[in-house]
C-alpha cells in the first residue's frame, strides 16, 4: 500500500470515530453499555463506507524463472520399425525427457509425429505415413517469436507433404537423431510409374517408369513389364555408384478393349533386404475407337479416293462409299461425308434429322445449293451459275479441337460455286476464303456443335490437290492425313452429357485416400445440389457389403472410404430421387509406403542440421548432444517479475460486514425504543 492509502485509512477511523461519538455521545443525559454498543456498530458501519470508497490496494510482487522450450519430436512411423530402431527411439526419447541438466536448463516439451503432429503419450510406431513438413509447421505456429532447439529422433524418410529441409525457421537449431543402420544396403526400387489412364485400341501408349539404385557397386538388372503372365517388355539396366537414378520409357500396344493392368518390376541377381518396392501396378483402359465413315455421293470424282485412303491411314477407321439411294442402314455409321449433295439425298436427310448423325458436307459444282437450304439449317445459300477458285486462309483462334497449319496458304485452289455463304448460327471457322488476294469474308472449312450434334462444311471440290501437294512438300501424306483424321474424330465423338458422373481411380494403395467423388446434374444439365447419393462397395472374395451416403463439398459429392483392407471391391454410386446409377470396380492394393526405406534419410537430415545451424547425431552420441545443449550459451532463463495488484479487504466481506451493523444497529435500537 501507499502512505496515501494508510493516511486515507487513519483518516477514516478519525471520521467514523467522530460520527459515532457526535451521535450517541455529545450531550448525551446517559452512557449506558446499550449506547456504548450502537456507538461502536456505528463506528463500523462509517468505517466500512469509508473503506469502500477508499478501496485500499495491495501490491505483490512475485519472481519466477522463464526456462527455454526443448522440443523433443520422436518420428512414431512404421518405416522405423522396419529399420529396427524402436528399442534405441524410445531409449533416447525416455533419456533425454528424464536428464536433470536438461530439465534445469530447459522447459521440455515430448511431441510424437507421423502423418499429422500429437503429444507423446503412446509411442507405437504404427503410422502409415510420415509428414516432417508438418512438423515444421507445427513448431512454428506452436512457438511463435521463440527461439529454442529441437531434437528431432528419425530416419528423415518422407512419405507426404512437401520438402521438409527447407521448411524449417532457420533461427532456431534442428538436432536430428539418426534412427536406423546407416550402413549403405544394395536396394533397387521403382520410385514413380506415369502413363495416361486410358489408350485407344490398336495405338501404342507410353509408359514412363523411373527406377532408382542405392548400393555402392555395379549391378545389371532387369526391367520387365508384364500383364498377367504375358511379358510385354524386357530390357536390360545397368547402375553404377555414379549412376543410381534411371528414366525408361516404353511403348506398348493397345490390343484389347477393356482394363489392362500392369506390372512394372526390377529384378537383379543381387540378394536385396527389401524386395517390396520392386514391383508396382498400373491401369491402362483400352477405348475402341473403331469409326465406321460413308462417303455418300452421286457422282464419280478424285476427291472420293483421296478422302478414303486419307481416313482410312488411321487403322481404326472404315470407310463405306455408298450412293444415297442405296443406304439401308444409317445406324452402323458414325460420320457421313455427303459430298456434293442434290436431290437424291433426300430420304437420307430425312432419315438422319431423327438419328442426328454427325455430317461432313463437301460443296462443289455438282451441288444444289437450293436443296441445300431447305434441308439444313447452318448456311444460307445465294450462289450463281459462275466458278470461282477459292484459296485457303487457316484461322489461328480456332479453339474446337487442336489443329495446325499444314500449309494451307500454299495449296491449290478449290472449285466452288461463285455466290454469297451467309452463317445462320455460330459456326467455329477453321479456314476462310479468298479470291486470289480478296479476302470473301465467307467461311471455307467451318465446324458447329449444336444441341448434341455435329456438322462441318468445305465449300469447295478437288481436296485431292490438296493432298497431292502435302506429299510434294512433306515427301509423305502424313500431315494432310492427320489434318482428315482430326476432322473424322472431332465429328465421331458423341457428345452425350450423363446426369450422374462419377470420378475415381482403378488402384488404390492401401494406407492412401481412397477418395470418391461425383456430380449429379438434372435434367437441364445443371448440377443438382439437393442430390441424395449413396454408395454400395463390396468386396469381390468376403462378399462383404458397405453402405455410405456421400457427402456434399463445394463443387460436388464426396465420400472417404480410407481403412479398406486390400482385394479387388465393386461398387454402386445411386442417386436416391431418380434411380441414377453407375457401378464399377477398383483395387486396394497392398501396399505399406514405410515398407520402402532400406536405409535413413542421412542427406536431408544432415542439409536441415546445416540449415539450421544445427547438428546430426547418431543414437551412440546421445552424451554429447546432451553435453551441446547444456552448454550452448545462446540459451538461457529468464527471470520475470509479476507485480499483481489486488484489495486490501474483499469488496463483497466489506458489504456483508456492513449490511450486519445497520442490521444489528436497527435492530437494539428498535428493540430498546430508541428509534
Amino acid at each position: 500500500m501507499t502512505n496515501t492509502t494508510i493516511l486515507l485509512i487513519l483518516l477514516a477511523l478519525v471520521i467514523a470515530g467522530a460520527l459515532s461519538y457526535f451521535q450517541y455521545y455529545y450531550k448525551a443525559k446517559s452512557l449506558l453499555k446499550i449506547v456504548r454498543l450502537l456507538a461502536f456498530l456505528r463506528f463500523l458501519s462509517v468505517f466500512f463506507v469509508l473503506l469502500l470508497l477508499i478501496n485500499p490496494i495491495v501490491s505483490n510482487n512475485k519472481v519466477e524463472i522463464v526456462k527455454t522450450p526443448l522440443v523433443l519430436m520422436l518420428d512414431n512411423s512404421e518405416s522405423i520399425k522396419y529399420l529396427k530402431a524402436t528399442s534405441d527411439a524410445k531409449s533416447i526419447f525416455e533419456r533425454l525427457q528424464s536428464d536433470n541438466k536438461l530439465k534445469e536448463k530447459y522447459d521440455i516439451k515430448s511431441y510424437q509425429f507421423d502423418n499429422e503432429v500429437g503429444v507423446a503419450d503412446s509411442i507405437t510406431f504404427k503410422g502409415n505415413q510420415t509428414n516432417l513438413d508438418k512438423v515444421a509447421i507445427n513448431l512454428k505456429s506452436n512457438f511463435k517469436n521463440t527461439q529454442f532447439p529441437t531434437v528431432l529422433l528419425s530416419d528423415g524418410n518422407q512419405t507426404s507433404g512437401s520438402e521438409y529441409v527447407f521448411q524449417f525457421n532457420k533461427e532456431n537449431k534442428i538436432y536430428p537423431v539418426i534412427l536406423g543402420d546407416t550402413t549403405t544396403f544394395l536396394d533397387l526400387k521403382i520410385n514413380q510409374i506415369n502413363a495416361n489412364k486410358y489408350a485407344f485400341l490398336k495405338n501404342k501408349f507410353p509408359v514412363e517408369v523411373f527406377l532408382q539404385y542405392n548400393g555402392n557397386k555395379n549391378v545389371a538388372a532387369t526391367f520387365s513389364i508384364s500383364s498377367g503372365k504375358t511379358v510385354l517388355s524386357k530390357q536390360a539396366i545397368s547402375f553404377s555408384n555414379t549412376k543410381k537414378v534411371q528414366a525408361v520409357t516404353v511403348l506398348l500396344p493397345a490390343d484389347k478393349v477393356g482394363l489392362q493392368v500392369l506390372t512394372a518390376t526390377i529384378s537383379s541377381s543381387e540378394k536385396e533386404k527389401n524386395t517390396s518396392n520392386n514391383s508396382k501396378k498400373i491401369a491402362i483402359e483400352v477405348l475402341d475407337q473403331r469409326t465406321e465413315v460413308a462417303i455418300v455421293t452421286t457422282i464419280n470424282h478424285p476427291d472420293i479416293g483421296a478422302l478414303k485412303r486419307a481416313i482410312e491411314s488411321n487403322a481404326q477407321r472404315k470407310v463405306t462409299i455408298i450412293n444415297p439411294n442405296k443406304i439401308n442402314d444409317l445406324n452402323k455409321f458414325n460420320t457421313l461425308i455427303l459430298y456434293q449433295p442434290n436431290t437424291e439425298f433426300q430420304n437420307l436427310y430425312n432419315a438422319n434429322k431423327r438419328l442426328q448423325i454427325a455430317t461432313f458436307t463437301i460443296t462443289g459444282l455438282a451441288t444444289n445449293f437450293n436443296f441445300l437450304n431447305q434441308n439444313q439449317s447452318e448456311f444460307e445459300f445465294k450462289m450463281a451459275n459462275q466458278k470461282e477458285d477459292y484459296l485457303a486462309e487457316f484461322k489461328s483462334d480456332f479453339n474446337l479441337f487442336a489443329s495446325e497449319n499444314i500449309g494451307f496458304e500454299n495449296f491449290p485452289p478449290l472449285e466452288n460455286a461463285y455466290g454469297t455463304i451467309t452463317g445462320k448460327q455460330n459456326n467455329a471457322v477453321l479456314l476462310s476464303s479468298k479470291i486470289r488476294t480478296i479476302q470473301t469474308n465467307s467461311p471455307f472449312l467451318s465446324f458447329s456443335d449444336q444441341n448434341g450434334k455435329r456438322t462441318a462444311f468445305l465449300f469447295g471440290e478437288n481436296i485431292w490437290k490438296w493432298r497431292s501437294r502435302s506429299f510434294v512438300d512433306n515427301r509423305n501424306f502424313e500431315k494432310f492425313d492427320l489434318f482428315i483424321d482430326k476432322i473424322i474424330q472431332f465429328l465421331s465423338i458423341k457428345n452425350a452429357r450423363k446426369s450422374l458422373v462419377v470420378n475415381h481411380e482403378r488402384f488404390y494403395n492401401s494406407g492412401d485416400i481412397i477418395e470418391i467423388s461425383a456430380e449429379y446434374f438434372n435434367k437441364n444439365f445443371e448440377l443438382d445440389e439437393k442430390a441424395k447419393l449413396t454408395i454400395t462397395v463390396t468386396n469381390k472374395q468376403t462378399k462383404k457389403e458397405k453402405r455410405y451416403d456421400l457427402l456434399k463439398s463445394t463443387s460436388n459429392f464426396k465420400v472417404n472410404l480410407n481403412g479398406l483392407p486390400a482385394g479387388n471391391y465393386n461398387f454402386t454410386v445411386k442417386e436416391l430421387n431418380s434411380n441414377s446409377s453407375y457401378s464399377n470396380s477398383f483395387e486396394v492394393i497392398e501396399f505399406d509406403i514405410e515398407k520402402q526405406f532400406v536405409n535413413p534419410d542421412v542427406i536431408k537430415l544432415n542439409q536441415l542440421a546445416s540449415e539450421t545451424k544445427g547438428k546430426t547425431f547418431s543414437p551412440n552420441q546421445i552424451d554429447e548432444l546432451i553435453s551441446t545443449l547444456v552448454n550452448d550459451e545462446s540459451y538461457k532463463a529468464i527471470q520475470r517479475t509479476n507485480a499483481t495488484k489486488s484489495p486490501l479487504i474483499d469488496f463483497i466481506f466489506l458489504l456483508v460486514c456492513l449490511a450486519i451493523s445497520l442490521a444489528l444497529e436497527w435492530i437494539i435500537r428498535k428493540y430498546n425504543g430508541l428509534l
